[in-house]
């Protein structure tokens, strides 16, 4: 991977201040008096636009290659949606698997941002943890999101990258739960277990996610109807949420029938 690649999925090549209106510099543009001799500049517009201009990528790449998958999609149709002409799209993202990847990255940082924006409810520490995975899973069983998450799996064989891409956006999703997970436990007592020191947070945070999300995650990138999986989040994460917190405690707990997870 190079390094204008890795700068792309790292977000550096994003900017994500809000930028100012294209349209509106194009006609102050027009409506600025020319000398009869002046070059009238046609190339890049100022820097202060280009956050808008990778948005446009951005946005038109994902519609083409939700639509057309990565081999059918071409720069071509993803130049003219976007507004922005090949050369462009080529400065920011070397190949059209880089594009892909920043597209992808994009989704992930959107999705997790939301996450981040979700304060844990509830009175107790297991409700806490059960607004934290259900908010996951809203955040995440979104059509768009599942369908660019099955694209990204199918083309991972040809294009390996795409494999490296998949475990940053579940390296960035990890550390920002751990976060609240180390949060949540710093004021109860179950802080105090090894699950939740500062050496094993992480892996414990996996073991959350792979508990409470993922099996979700795999059901609908298996094809299950979104609105039924949306539907049965509540009592999944209620019924998950007390076998995770018994497992950091090293406590046996015995499931009452019926009460498996999924």
């Amino acid at each position: 991977m190079d390094r204008t690649t890795a700068l792309a999925l790292d977000g550096q090549a994003i900017p994500q201040n809000a930028r100012p209106n294209m349209e509106a510099w194009q006609a102050q543009e027009k409506r600025r008096p020319k000398p009869k001799n002046e070059t009238v500049r046609v190339g890049r517009p100022p820097r202060e636009f280009a956050g808008e201009v990778d948005e446009r990528i951005l946005d038109a790449a994902r519609q083409v290659f939700l639509e057309r998958g990565l081999n059918g999609a071409s720069i071509d149709e993803i130049a003219r949606i976007a507004r922005a002409g090949k050369p462009t799209i080529y400065a920011r993202f070397p190949s059209k698997e880089a594009l892909f990847m920043a597209v992808g990255m994009r989704n992930a940082r959107a999705a997790v941002g939301r996450f981040e924006g979700d304060e844990p409810t509830g009175a107790t520490l297991e409700e806490k943890l059960v607004s934290v995975g259900a908010n996951i899973l809203k955040r995440f069983l979104v059509a768009d999101t599942i369908d660019y998450m099955r694209l990204s799996a199918a083309e991972a064989r040809r294009f390996p990258d795409l494999a490296k891409f998949g475990q940053m956006a579940r390296e960035r999703g990890i550390q920002a739960v751990g976060q609240v997970l180390a949060q949540l436990a710093a004021s109860d007592p179950i802080g105090a277990f090894p699950a939740f020191a500062p050496k094993r947070v992480a892996e414990t945070t996996r073991c959350f996610i792979d508990l409470v999300v993922t099996r979700f995650l795999l059901r609908a990138m298996f094809g299950e109807d979104l609105a039924q999986l949306r539907a049965e989040i509540d009592d999944h994460v209620a019924r998950s949420v007390p076998f995770f917190l018994a497992a950091c405690r090293g406590v046996t707990v015995e499931r009452s029938p019926g009460t498996d997870a999924q």
